[in-house]
């Protein structure tokens, strides 16, 4: 590599040290496809010469900063780092508390964190959680390290993959190092997605020198694409001095640099900044994808318009085409570019009257390919049913289900559902359901009491007039009417409003008490010793895979209970909102 020679290696190192510390661093069995049955688918350290100053060299460059700092008096207090408050939402916002986490015992939530793991949470689970990570709020310290902690984060903000919950997060807070997984996941999805300088924005956004060797690495390439070159240069000669040695990257930072003019071909994988910067050094870049080439890759190459025609694709070419349909799976191939492939094959009408029989003796791409035309030819309701199930399953069973989602639904909605024979209502309705719009208005019941009025109240800001006189006479009216049975939802309904103070005349009590609180043990411990993290993270661990809506009333009940004791208000009332009322 060309090194910048500025000085002799004195000087070198005092010019280094100055600007390291004086500027903002910019950056661091077969399947039977007939069966009409849905079925579940499941750095080296380089040697260093002995002269004091290569010494120096080889101590981090942070442990300097901090040994600076201290110089400086302005060492920074263990304490305050411990108490640092991160996150996206005020705790108020749904009745949480800056020190929902002082009372919890790290042992514990690392458990708890180790069960829910294990879960596919649901998306009202995940949103809880979400609410509970990122809320500010001071870390917990027992038992327990911020490190820790933070690794709890990134590893539910990874598994949850939604990347602009993860970039408000990082861009909020500026905590690159402290995050490096997660800022790597959120940058490499930029990449993948051809948008390099949304990608780069994150590194020119922070102050703190990058200390992940990964995305140092992105930085230095960042600070090239924005024509800041001379602090790219300075950077990677920091990296080098304390063991930094890789060929291939450096290579290609020889010719982005200008040093060299001769492209450099080789193609790595191995990230998809090493394959950026493959095409990017490359004028006569060509790549030819494979089934086991990653996702962020086929993604790479389709935004960056680097995918074959359709058109120029062989049908006698098996391997190319399997991998066409598990890119259209992937959408990176639109569905409808792999439909044309297929009504380039050549059948004979034997074989088109004669589908199922016909595709017996055909390759399962033929077969896919044979059965497609035989939908668009094909007008008895029934039959063309048979045959969009019987296509869906063959994508099933290679693990391409997605490859055949668009267009189902578009043939599907060709066909009147009043023509759909009962064998075939529950695959009509299963997938032409997706594509409609979810009614969520409520409706307004007052024959029932969680159904009722009284429901505007969670969605006002507590304050409705006239609640304490339109609960009692709703309960007035349910006491005379002997054929009224009280559920469980109502007496939720009843509860909340007693936790927010509404006053409910003592003669209705046994309406609805329940002597019982229902509430499992350690919850209940949790509460009563203050600890609300920890409480709210085992409601998050009770409801699991399961949709609210889904739920237990018994267990809804607890849940509830659970939020108005640890008066979480704003939250409790969300939930509320989702399974008591009558939707429409």
């Amino acid at each position: 590599m060309k090194n910048l020679k500025l000085l002799n290696k004195t000087y070198l190192l005092i010019i280094l040290f100055s600007l390291f510390f004086g500027f903002n661093a910019q950056a661091q069995e077969p399947v039977d496809i007939w069966n009409i049955k849905e079925k579940n688918t499941i750095e080296e350290s380089s040697v260093i010469e002995n002269s004091e100053a290569e010494k120096i060299l080889q101590n981090s460059i942070y442990e300097m900063q901090s040994q600076k700092d201290v110089e400086l008096g302005i060492e920074e207090d263990q304490t305050l780092a411990s108490n640092k408050i991160v996150g996206l939402y005020d705790p108020a916002e749904n009745g949480l508390d800056i020190n929902m986490w002082s009372k919890s015992n790290g042992d514990q939530i690392l458990n708890i964190f180790k069960r829910i793991n294990k879960m596919n949470l649901s998306k009202d689970a995940s949103e809880i959680l979400d609410i509970l990570l990122l809320t500010n709020a001071h870390y917990p310290t027992t038992n327990i390290s911020k490190d820790q902690f933070l690794e709890l984060k990134s590893n539910w903000l990874i598994k949850n993959s939604n990347l602009q919950l993860i970039k408000k997060y990082l861009l909020k807070n500026q905590m690159i190092n402290e995050h490096p997984k997660l800022t790597r996941m959120l940058v490499d999805d930029y990449l993948s997605n051809s948008e390099i300088k949304k990608a780069c924005e994150i590194f020119f956004k922070t102050q703190d020198p990058i200390q992940d060797n990964y995305l140092s690495k992105f930085n230095i390439y960042c600070l090239i694409n924005n024509d800041k070159k001379e602090e790219a240069q300075l950077l990677l000669d920091l990296k080098k001095e304390i063991g930094f040695e890789e060929k291939f990257y450096e290579k290609k930072i020889i010719f982005l640099m200008g040093y060299t003019n001769q492209p450099n071909i080789e193609i790595s994988e191995n990230t998809i900044l090493d394959f950026h910067l493959s095409h990017r050094t490359n004028p006569q870049f060509k790549f030819e994808p494979k089934n086991s080439t990653s996702k962020q890759i086929w993604k790479y190459l389709s935004t960056s318009n680097l995918l074959d025609d359709i058109k120029d694709i062989k049908l006698t070419d098996a391997d190319k085409i399997n991998s066409i349909e598990k890119a259209t799976h992937e959408k990176h191939y639109a569905e409808k570019e792999l439909f044309e492939l297929y009504k380039r094959f050549q059948f004979n009408i034997n074989q088109l009257l004669n589908i199922k029989e016909s595709t017996k003796v055909l390759s399962a791409i033929e077969s896919r390919a044979l059965i497609f035309q035989g939908i668009l030819i094909t007008t008895e309701v029934e039959y063309k049913l048979l045959l969009i199930n019987a296509l869906k399953n063959s994508f099933k069973s290679e693990g391409n289900e997605n490859a055949f989602d668009v267009e189902l639904r578009a043939f599907l909605k060709e066909i009147d559902k009043n023509e759909v024979p009962s064998n075939f209502t529950s695959f009509y309705d299963n997938y032409i359901d997706e594509d409609k719009a979810k009614l969520t208005n409520i409706k307004i019941n007052n024959k029932v009491l969680h159904q009722s009025k009284l429901i505007n109240y969670f969605k006002s800001d507590g304050s409705s007039k006239n609640i304490t006189k339109d609960l009692n006479d709703s309960l007035k009216k349910v006491k005379k009417n002997k054929k009224y049975f009280l559920s469980k939802k109502d007496i939720i309904l009843v509860e909340a409003l007693k936790s927010d103070g509404i006053q409910v005349a003592e003669k209705f009590k046994d309406l609805y008490e329940i002597k019982n609180s229902e509430i499992p043990a350690d919850i209940q411990i949790f509460i009563n010793s203050g600890d609300m993290a920890a409480a709210m993270l085992r409601i998050v661990e009770v409801i699991g895979q399961d949709e609210l809506k889904d739920i237990d009333d018994d267990t809804l009940y607890f849940i509830i209970n659970t939020l108005n004791q640890l008066n979480t208000d704003p939250l409790r009332n969300k939930i509320l909102l989702k399974v008591l009322p009558l939707k429409v």
